[in-house]
C-alpha cells in the first residue's frame, strides 16, 4: 500500500512501496501506471467553450451598431436589409472564431514543443523523456539548473542544494540528503524530498518519483499559478491605439456624411445604415487580431525551423536586433569535441579519430605507440571526472563525451560502473574546475579543469606512473603545452588526482598533476554563412566563452568575424575596467575568452546603454540573470538548462548559431507582412472613406450601399489582408539595417502613402462611377463602382506583396495570395450575375465593355502604384516603426 509520509521511510522503503528498483520500471509497467495515474501534468483552468468564443465574436460596438441597424431596418419593413445585414454579422462571427481558434491552436503546438524534459533511468537503461511521461515509481537523475519535475523521494545525493522559494518562500537553497525523518510535518522541513516545480541549484542525485501531476505539493496550489494574462506585443499595442485614434476621426465624418446627407433630403434610414456601414468599414478594429494571427502563423514556423519562441513580444524585438551574443562551444561550433592531443610525461601525443566514434589510435611523429602509465592514469581520470552518458546519442557535455570517447580508444570501459562515487565538487565557473571521489584503492579524488587553475593547485607532478615534486620548469613546460594547444584552436583541459586520508575532507589542493587533453570543436559549417548573413543586416556578432583567448580568436578568424578593429577581451582584463572604460570599448570587442556568466550582465548592460538591441545566447544555470536582462534571451535546447530555458525569449531546439539568424529574418519578415497587411487595410478604408463622404458633398447619388460596403469590408478585403501574412521573405531582407524599436506606427511618409492609394482607389471608383451613371442610370453605376473599388482592391493587394516591382519577384510566391484574390473575385462575380445575390445586393450584370473599363481602371491604379514603388526607392525602408 503506497504511503504518503515519504519522507519518514526509508530509500530502500520507498523502492518497495512502489514496487520499482534502482534499475527502474520497465516499460511495460510504465505504461500500466500511465493508465492508472494520469500524466504528469497540472490540470490546466478549464478551457472557454466554443460556443462561448463564437458569442465573444458579438461583443464590439461595432458589431452591435451593425445589430441595432439590423434591427432597426426590419422594424421599418427592410426585411431584405435587415437579413443581409445579419448574415453578414454572422458571417464575420464566424470568420473571427475560425481565426481565434486557429491562433489558440498554432500557440498550444509551441507550448507542446516547448515541453520540459527529464532524464530516466528505466530498465537500468538512461533516457531522455517528456517530464509528462513520469510515473510514481521512476527513477531520475537530477542535477544543477535542473527543474524538479515530480515530488520525489531522494535515494542518492551529492552535495545536493534546491531552491525551493516557489514552494516555501525560502530565499536561501535548501540542503538535501537521503537520510529518514522523523518528523518533517512542514514541506520546508523535509531534507529528503525534492518537490515538483523547484529547482536544483547545487550538487547531483537520483531522485524516486512519488508523486505526479496533481497530487504534487505544487498541484495543490495550481488553482493559484494558472492567473495567466494574456500578452500583448508592443505592436499590438499601438495598432490599438492607432485604432482608437482613427476610429474617433472617421466616427466624426460619419456623423458628417448622416447629417449632410439628412439635410440634402435623402432617406433617413438609409443614412444612418452608410454612416453605421461606413464605420464598420472604416475602423480597423481587427488589426490587433489580424496580428495575433500572423504573429501565431510565423512563430510556428519558427518553431519548424528550431527556434521556439517563448514570449510573443520576442517576434517583434528580433526584427530590432543589432548585437548577437552567442556562446562559442555547440552554438558557433559543432558541439562533437574530439581529443586530438595529449600531455603527458612531458611529451605530446596525437590522438585519431573524429567525433564520438571510439575507433582511434596514439601516435608520436606519425607512428602508433603504446601509451605510458601516466597517459594511460589521464585517460582514466577524463573518464572518472566526467557526468556524461553515450547511448544513442550523447547525455550531457560534450566536452565530457571527448574524454569518454578518447579513453575508450585505449581500451578503458567505464570504470564509473565498476567503482562507487562518493564525493564531489561541483564545477563552478568561478573555480573553473570540477572534482569527484571514488573509492579505489582508498579514497581517491580526481579533478579536471582549467590548466592554469588546476596547476595552481598542485604541488606534485607525475612522471612514468609515479609521484615527484613539480618544478617550476614543469610549470613553464606545462603552460607552454597549454598555449600551443590553444593557439592551434584546441580546448585544453588539466587533470590531477590525490590520495584522501581516512576521515579527510575533499578540497582542491595539494593535488598531483597527471596531464593535458586537449580537443577540438570544429565551426559549424553554416556558421559562416550566418555570421555573413548578420554583417549585411548591419547586426554585429560577439563570441562569449570560457576558453583560452587564443583559442576563440582562431576560431573567430575562421568564421569571419574579425575585422579592422576588432578586440578580443579576456575576463581578466574586462575586470580590470571600469564602466566608463568599458563602454567606451565595448562595441570594437568581437572576441571574450575566459569570462563568467556574471560577465555576460556586465557586456549585456553595456551594450544597452550604448543603445543597442541585444540578442544573448545561454545554457548554464548562471546565464539565466543575463538572459533576463538581454532584450532576446536565447536557451539552448539541448544543453540548456530548465533554469535558463524559463528565462529565455527563445529557445534553440538544435543549438545551433545559425538558427538565431533564421529565427532573425523570420522576425523581420513577420514585421514586414504585418506592415503590409495594415497599410493594405488602412488604405482600402481610407478609400471607401473618401467614395463615400465625396459623393455626399457634391450630392451625387450614393456610389455604394450600406450592404454592398459591408462586404467589400467583412470579406473582400479580409482574405487578401489575412494571405499577406504569409509572404514569403523579401530579397533584402536581411541587407537591411535593424528596424528602430521606439519608431512610431504611422508617421508623416506612411500616411502620405495610405492617403495616396486610397485617393487613387476612390478617384478611379468616382470616375467610373459618374461616367456610367450618365449612360446607364443608378443601379448599373453603382454596380460599376462596387466592381471597380474590388478589383482596384485586389490590384493594391498585389501591389503591397513587395516593396520592390511586382514584376520582379516569383508571381507564384504566395499560392495563398492568388487564391484569396480568386476567391473574391469568384465571389464578387456571384452577386453581379447570379439572380439571387442581385436581389440582395442590388446590382446588374455587367457587360464586356463595362468590364474592359474596369480592368483598364484596375491596371492604371496598378501602374500608378508601381511607379510610385520606383521613384520611392526605400518604399517601405521609409517607413520605419
Amino acid at each position: 500500500m503506497m504511503t504518503k509520509e515519504w519522507h519518514k521511510i526509508a530509500a530502500d522503503e520507498a523502492f518497495g512501496a512502489l514496487e520499482s528498483s534502482p534499475k527502474g520500471l520497465s516499460d511495460e509497467e510504465v505504461a500500466k501506471r500511465l493508465v492508472r495515474y494520469g500524466h504528469n501534468e497540472i490540470r490546466e483552468k478549464k478551457r472557454t467553450p466554443s460556443w462561448i468564443q463564437f458569442l465573444r465574436q458579438f461583443n464590439n460596438v461595432l458589431v452591435l451598431i451593425l445589430i441595432a441597424a439590423s434591427a432597426v431596418s426590419a422594424y421599418l419593413g427592410e426585411l431584405l436589409d435587415a437579413s443581409v445585414i445579419m448574415a453578414i454579422v454572422f458571417l464575420n462571427a464566424i470568420l473571427g472564431f475560425i481565426q481565434e481558434r486557429r491562433a489558440e491552436k498554432a500557440l498550444e503546438a509551441l507550448k507542446r514543443m516547448a515541453a520540459p524534459k527529464s532524464e530516466v533511468i528505466r530498465d537500468g537503461k538512461v533516457s531522455e523523456i517528456n517530464s509528462r511521461e513520469l510515473v510514481p515509481g521512476d527513477l531520475i537523475i537530477l542535477k544543477v539548473g535542473d527543474k524538479v519535475p515530480a515530488d520525489c523521494r531522494i535515494t542518492e545525493a551529492l552535495n545536493l542544494k534546491a531552491d525551493e522559494a516557489v514552494l516555501t518562500g525560502e530565499s536561501l537553497p535548501v540542503p538535501k540528503n537521503t537520510s529518514a525523518m522523523k518528523d518533517g510535518k512542514s514541506v520546508a522541513d523535509r531534507k529528503n524530498m525534492l518537490f515538483s516545480g523547484t529547482t536544483i541549484v547545487y550538487g547531483s542525485c537520483k531522485a524516486l518519483v512519488v508523486e505526479t501531476g496533481m497530487r504534487t505539493e505544487f498541484g495543490k496550489i495550481a488553482s493559484l499559478l494558472q492567473q495567466e494574462q494574456e500578452i500583448k506585443t508592443p505592436l499590438q499595442q499601438k495598432l490599438e491605439e492607432l485604432g482608437k485614434g482613427l476610429g474617433i476621426i472617421i466616427l466624426a465624418i460619419c456623423a458628417v456624411v448622416f447629417f449632410a446627407g439628412f439635410l440634402q433630403g435623402r432617406d433617413a434610414l438609409e443614412m444612418f445604415l452608410i454612416a453605421v456601414s461606413l464605420a464598420v468599414a472604416a475602423i480597423p478594429e481587427g488589426l490587433p487580431a489580424i496580428v495575433t494571427i500572423t504573429l501565431a502563423i510565423g512563430l510556428t514556423k519558427m518553431a519548424k525551423k528550431n527556434a521556439i519562441i517563448r514570449k510573443l513580444p520576442s517576434a517583434e524585438t528580433l526584427g530590432s536586433t543589432t548585437v548577437v551574443c552567442s556562446d562559442k562551444t555547440g552554438t558557433l561550433t559543432m558541439s562533437q569535441m574530439t581529443v586530438k592531443k595529449l600531455y603527458a610525461d612531458g611529451e605530446v601525443i596525437d590522438v585519431t579519430g573524429e567525433g564520438y566514434d571510439t575507433k582511434g589510435a596514439f601516435m608520436r611523429s606519425g607512428k602508433e605507440i603504446k601509451i605510458s602509465e601516466t597517459a594511460r592514469m589521464l585517460l582514466e581520470t577524463g573518464k572518472l571526472c566526467n557526468d556524461a552518458v553515450i547511448g544513442d546519442r550523447v547525455i550531457g557535455d560534450p566536452t565530457e563525451a571527448a574524454l569518454l570517447v578518447s579513453a575508450s580508444k585505449a581500451g578503458v570501459h567505464d570504470l564509473r560502473d565498476k567503482y562507487r562515487r562518493t564525493g564531489e565538487i561541483p564545477f563552478e565557473s568561478e573555480r573553473k574546475m570540477m572534482s569527484v571521489v571514488y573509492d579505489i584503492s582508498g579514497r581517491t579524488m580526481y579533478t579536471k579543469g582549467a590548466p592554469e587553475e588546476v596547476l595552481k593547485k598542485c604541488v606534485a607532478i607525475m612522471r612514468d606512473g609515479k609521484i615527484d615534486r613539480l618544478t617550476e620548469k614543469d610549470r613553464k613546460e606545462i603552460l607552454l603545452a597549454n598555449s600551443s594547444f590553444a593557439k592551434n584552436a584546441l580546448r585544453v583541459l588539466g587533470f590531477a588526482t590525490k590520495k584522501l586520508k581516512p576521515g579527510e575532507k575533499p578540497e582542491e589542493s595539494k593535488l598531483i598533476f597527471i596531464g593535458l587533453q586537449a580537443m577540438i570543436d570544429p565551426p559549424r559549417p553554416e556558421v559562416a554563412d550566418a555570421i555573413d548573413k548578420c554583417k549585411r543586416a548591419g547586426m554585429k556578432v560577439v563570441m562569449i566563452t570560457g576558453d583560452h583567448r587564443e583559442t576563440a580568436v582562431a576560431i573567430a578568424k575562421e568564421l569571419g568575424m574579425l575585422g579592422s578593429g576588432s578586440l578580443a577581451l579576456t575576463g581578466e582584463e574586462l575586470d580590470d575596467l571600469d564602466d566608463k572604460k568599458f563602454e567606451d570599448i565595448v562595441e570594437e570587442v568581437t572576441v571574450y575568452a575566459r569570462v563568467s556568466p556574471e560577465h555576460k550582465v556586465r557586456i549585456t548592460d553595456a551594450l544597452k546603454k550604448k543603445g543597442h538591441v541585444v540578442a544573448m545566447t545561454g545554457d548554464g544555470v548562471n546565464d539565466a540573470p543575463a538572459l533576463k536582462r538581454s532584450d532576446i534571451g536565447i536557451a539552448m535546447g539541448i544543453t540548456g538548462t530548465d533554469v535558463t530555458k524559463e528565462a529565455s525569449d527563445m529557445v534553440l531546439t538544435d543549438d545551433n548559431f545559425a538558427t538565431i539568424v533564421t529565427a532573425i529574418e523570420e522576425g523581420r519578415t513577420i514585421y514586414d507582412n504585418i506592415r503590409k497587411f495594415v497599410l493594405y487595410l488602412l488604405s482600402c478604408n481610407i478609400g471607401e472613406v473618401i467614395v463615400i463622404f465625396t459623393s455626399i458633398l457634391i450630392n451625387l447619388p450614393l456610389p455604394l450601399f450600406p450592404i454592398q460596403l459591408l462586404w467589400l469590408n467583412l470579406v473582400t478585403d479580409g482574405l487578401p489582408a489575412l494571405a499577406l501574412g504569409f509572404e514569403p521573405p523579401e530579397a533584402d531582407v536581411m541587407n537591411r539595417p535593424p528596424r528602430n524599436p521606439k519608431d512610431k506606427v504611422l508617421n508623416k511618409r506612411v500616411m502620405f502613402v495610405i492617403i495616396a492609394v486610397g485617393l487613387i482607389m476612390a478617384l478611379g471608383t468616382l470616375a467610373m462611377f459618374y461616367i456610367e451613371l450618365g449612360r446607364n442610370g443608378e443601379a448599373k453605376a453603382r454596380t460599376v463602382a462596387f466592381t471597380t473599388l474590388v478589383m482596384a482592391e485586389m490590384a493594391v493587394a498585389l501591389n503591397l506583396r513587395t516593396e520592390k516591382s511586382l514584376l520582379k519577384i516569383n508571381p507564384f510566391g504566395n499560392k495563398k495570395m492568388l487564391l484569396a484574390i480568386a476567391s473574391s473575385v469568384l465571389l464578387h462575380l456571384m452577386i453581379v450575375y447570379v439572380p439571387f445575390f442581385n436581389a440582395i445586393f442590388d446590382t446588374v450584370p455587367l457587360d464586356a465593355q463595362n468590364w474592359l473599363e474596369i480592368l483598364f481602371v484596375m491596371t492604371l491604379i496598378f501602374v500608378v502604384v508601381e511607379i510610385k514603388k520606383y521613384y520611392s526607392h526605400h518604399f517601405y525602408r521609409m517607413m520605419a516603426w
